[in-house]
This record gives C-alpha cells, structure tokens and sequence, in this order.
C-alpha cells in the first residue's frame, strides 16, 4: 500500500472517534428506523453524540447538535479536494479569511461535478488561476493523520497534482492573499485544511511524475 505520511492507526482522540461512530449510527437507525420508540432511542443517541463532542472541544452544544440534526441518510465520509501547482519551485498557496492562515486551495465536492472538476473550480475560485488536473496524488484519511484539529465529521482528502493554464492570482470572499511558496519557507498553515508533510508530499510527486498515488 503507497503511504504518504500516515498511518493504519487513527491519531484522533478516541472520544472523537467515538462522538462520530455515534452520530453515524444515529444517523442510519433515524433514516432506516421504524418503530417509535427505536427512532426515540437513535435521537438520544444523536444528543449523546453532541454531548460528548461539545465536552471534548470548545464547540457550543447548541451548534453541533444543530449540524447533527441538518444530518439524513446513509452516513458517509465526506470529501474535501485540494489542488496543488507547482511553478518555478514554488507551490501555489491561498491564505483563508477565516483564520488567517495559508492552504492548498481547495474545499468540499459538489454534487454533479467530478473530483478533478470539482478542484480545477475550486483553485479558479480561490486563487484567480486556471490550471488542469493532472494526477490525484494522495487520497489520506482526515483522521489517520496526526496534527489536524478535530473535526465534527469523517474526512477522505483528495490531493491533485495540477498544472497551470492560465489566469492570474486573484483573492477571493474565502481567500486574502495568494502566493507561491518553496517548500522550506512554508507560511504558516492552516492545519484543518492542509499539513506540512502534505504539501511537501505533492513536491515529491511533482518532482517524480510516476509515483504511485499514496493512500490510507
């Protein structure tokens, strides 16, 4: 199996790990559960789940039972995209409104859109660049990596390997500033959205074309 940095081993706090497994199973018995008193007993479940994740973190109540009841269907992973272009030794990187801090510009899939649509939209937007999707170099399990801040939901990150095709940097209402960065003079990172060994890991494969696609 490619590896890119993590590991079999889940580096979430275990109460995390359980605060989500909770939720999913609330989740799937609210969306298939038919006598009223199990659909009771699945909704405590879904408040437990709140309650637990509230106590481990310094998320109110409030707002992580009310993402949990927004919540239906067959609970899955969600699916972030990042995209990463590489030009004269350099990464492009775009530093987030929300906390100041630099990433791979990226973010959730869309419906009706392909993985590498959904990335080639997501740096247009982010950056003002256009580039072309040219590999998918990492698929890492969000919660199989040590150093990303926990999170309400389960996280498969999809990395691209991207050329650039045209456009120019450009901020956005997501996006301050944007930039191209070596890889021994990262900014500093927002950690949520992107880890150090990431992005060096995409250096690798920009260097090495045939590398295999590192995967949890």
């Amino acid at each position: 199996m490619a590896k890119g940095g993590g590991d079999d081993e889940a580096f979430e706090p275990q109460w995390l790990r359980w605060a989500k497994e909770l939720q999913a199973i609330a989740q799937i018995g609210l969306t298939y559960g038919e006598g009223p008193y199990d659909l009771e007993r699945y909704k405590r479940l879904r408040s437990m789940a709140a309650e637990m994740m509230a106590a481990g973190s310094d998320q109110a109540l409030d707002a992580i039972a009310g993402l949990f009841t927004q919540q239906s269907g067959y609970a899955t992973p969600k699916v972030d995209v990042r995209g990463a272009a590489i030009r004269d030794g350099r990464i492009l990187l775009v530093k987030e409104v929300s906390d100041g801090l630099w990433t791979l510009p990226g973010g959730w899939a869309d419906v009706n859109q392909s993985p590498s649509q959904c990335v080639v939209r997501e740096v247009w937007e982010e950056s003002g660049f256009e580039v072309k999707a040219l590999k998918l170099a990492a698929v890492y399990d969000r919660g199989c990596h040590a150093h990303h801040p926990p999170f309400a939901f389960h996280v498969y990150k999809l990395f691209f390997l991207c050329a650039i095709t045209g456009g120019a940097a450009r901020p956005s209402l997501e996006t301050a500033e944007v930039g191209f960065f070596a890889p021994d003079a990262l900014p500093p990172l927002s950690e949520g959205r992107v880890l150090p060994f990431q992005i060096h890991r995409m250096f690798d494969h920009h260097g090495d074309p045939a590398l295999a696609t590192d995967f949890d």
